[in-house]
C-alpha cells in the first residue's frame, strides 16, 4: 500500500437558371390590312419566348418576297428558376419539396433533456445508458437523480464536462463502442478500479469493464465531527475487499449503504448525496440504485485499485 495519510472511520455524509430553347422556325403570314401585331407565346422563368408577327400590306397574295419573322428572348428576373415549367422539357423539383425533406430531421436535432423530464425519450436515454452499464435504476422515462448520475459516469467516460443536460449528441455517442483505459491494465480479471482524477469507478469482469459509476471520494481536508477528527482522503494503493455489510449502516460520521469496506473504516457504499466534487470523509460514495448491483457483483478478497489524485473540476 501507499499513500495513506490516514483512515476515517467509518464515512458519512457531506461534507439555377434553366438554359433556353432553340427558337422555332420563322412562320409568314399574309391577312388583310392593318399594322403589324406581335403577340407573344406563353412565358415563364427561364425559357425562351416565342414570338409571331404578323405583316400586311397590299402586294396580293402569293406574291413577293418572303416574310422575315423575327424572335426575341424574354427572361424573368424575379421568379426562381426551378419554377414548374410549361412545355416538352423534362419536370422540375420544386423548392418546396427540398426544403421539407431537409427541414424535419433539424427538428429532431431541438430535442434536450434534462432533470426532471419525463416521456419516451428519457426511456430511450435509460436503456441506452444501462446497455452501456451507466445505470440500474428504473427504466421508467422518468429523469430523476439516479439517471443523472448515470449521464455524469457517461460523459466522464468520454471526457467530456458532466452536466444535466443531454442532447442529441449524447444520444448518438451512447450508440458508440467507448475506448477503454484501464488503471492497471496487468490487474486482475475480475476487480474494481477506482480513478480519482475522473472521480469514475470500475468494474471489470473477464478483463472487460461491466459497471461504470460516478462517484465522489475523500475531501481531502482536515476535520473534526462528532468527537472523531482525521484526514478525509481515500488511500492509494493495491487493497481487497475485507468486509460486506449489506442494507444501511450508521456510524459516527454518518450513513452508509451496502457497504464495500477495503481498507480498515473505508468503504465503497451507496449514498444519496454523490456531488461531483470529493466531499467524503474518505469513502467512497456512488449511487443507491448502483451499489445494489455492486454488492451483488464484489464478494470478500476481491482486489480493489485505487489511483491518482482527487481533482476537483
Amino acid at each position: 500500500m501507499r499513500g495513506i495519510v490516514a483512515l476515517a472511520v467509518g464515512c458519512g455524509l457531506p461534507l439555377l437558371a434553366t438554359p433556353p430553347t432553340k427558337a422555332a422556325s420563322a412562320k409568314a403570314v399574309d391577312t388583310g390590312t392593318g399594322p403589324a401585331d406581335t403577340t407573344p407565346a406563353e412565358t415563364g422563368p427561364g425559357d425562351t419566348t416565342r414570338t409571331r408577327t404578323t405583316r400586311t400590306g397590299t402586294v396580293p397574295a402569293g406574291t413577293g418576297p418572303a416574310d422575315t419573322t423575327r424572335t426575341r428572348t424574354t427572361r424573368t428576373g424575379t421568379v426562381p428558376a426551378d419554377t414548374t415549367r410549361t412545355g416538352t422539357g423534362p419536370a422540375e423539383t420544386t423548392p418546396t419539396e427540398t426544403t421539407t425533406a431537409r427541414t424535419a430531421p433539424a427538428k429532431a436535432e431541438m430535442v434536450v433533456l434534462r432533470p426532471g423530464d419525463r416521456g419516451a425519450n428519457v426511456l430511450l436515454l435509460q436503456r441506452k445508458l444501462r446497455r452501456g452499464g451507466y445505470y440500474f435504476g428504473n427504466v421508467n422515462g422518468v429523469y430523476d437523480d439516479q439517471t443523472k448520475f448515470a449521464v455524469w459516469a457517461f460523459q466522464k467516460k468520454r471526457r467530456l464536462r458532466p452536466q444535466g443536460a443531454v442532447g442529441p449528441g449524447i444520444l448518438r455517442a451512447l450508440e458508440r463502442p467507448a475506448r477503454n483505459r484501464p488503471l492497471v491494465p496487468t490487474g486482475a480479471d475480475n476487480r474494481v478500479e477506482i480513478d480519482l482524477r475522473n472521480q469514475l469507478l470500475t468494474v471489470y469482469r473477464q478483463r472487460r469493464p461491466v459497471l461504470i459509476s460516478h462517484m465522489s471520494t475523500g475531501a481531502e481536508r482536515s476535520y473534526c465531527e462528532n468527537g472523531h477528527c482525521g484526514n478525509a482522503v481515500t488511500p492509494v494503493g493495491d487493497f481487497r475487499v475485507t468486509k460486506r455489510s449489506p442494507g444501511w449502516s450508521t456510524g459516527p460520521l454518518g450513513a452508509m449503504y451496502n457497504s464495500l469496506y477495503f481498507v480498515g473504516g473505508i468503504a465503497i457504499h451507496g449514498s444519496t448525496k454523490v456531488p461531483l466534487t470529493p466531499a467524503s470523509h474518505g469513502c467512497v460514495r456512488i449511487p443507491l440504485t448502483t451499489s445494489v448491483r455492486l454488492y451483488r457483483m464484489v464478494q470478500v478478497g476481491e482486489p480493489v485499485y485505487v489511483r491518482g489524485k482527487a481533482y476537483t473540476p
